[in-house]
């Protein structure tokens, strides 16, 4: 059974900086695609980054980019979300998903993702 488990969340000013981290069970997770998606009070789940089992390939929501840094470390079977310039927009719920094979049409969606975590709470003050 996979699991995935959410941490560093919390409280930081306007323009502070977090990082949060995904912790994955299972044996295969370095040929899982990872992603992280948000919800808002009142909103629904949006797609914020996704990054392929390699690494080497990056994915943004136009909103994300410049200030989200999407990561990952197979030895570690952890996947990361460093965020900067953190904006009052920006607070949510966060949630980390594992996906077995890359969607190339749907990464961004969130039927793509197979795991889920319980996600982790992000509130940033004005």
């Amino acid at each position: 059974q996979v699991q995935l488990v959410e941490s560093g969340g919390g409280l930081v000013q306007a323009g502070g900086s977090l990082r949060l981290s995904c912790a994955v069970s299972g044996r295969t997770f370095s040929t899982y695609a990872m992603a992280w998606f948000r919800q808002a009070p009142g909103k629904e789940r949006e797609f914020v980054a996704a990054i392929r089992w390699s690494g080497g390939s990056t994915y943004y929501a136009d909103s994300m980019k410049g200030r989200f840094i999407i990561s990952r470390d197979n030895a570690k079977n952890t996947v990361y979300l460093q965020m900067n310039s953190l904006k009052p927009e920006d607070t949510a719920v966060y949630y980390c998903a594992a996906a077995r094979s890359w969607d190339s049409s749907r990464w961004y969606r969130e039927i793509a993702y197979d795991y889920w975590g319980q996600g982790t709470q992000v509130t940033v003050s004005s």
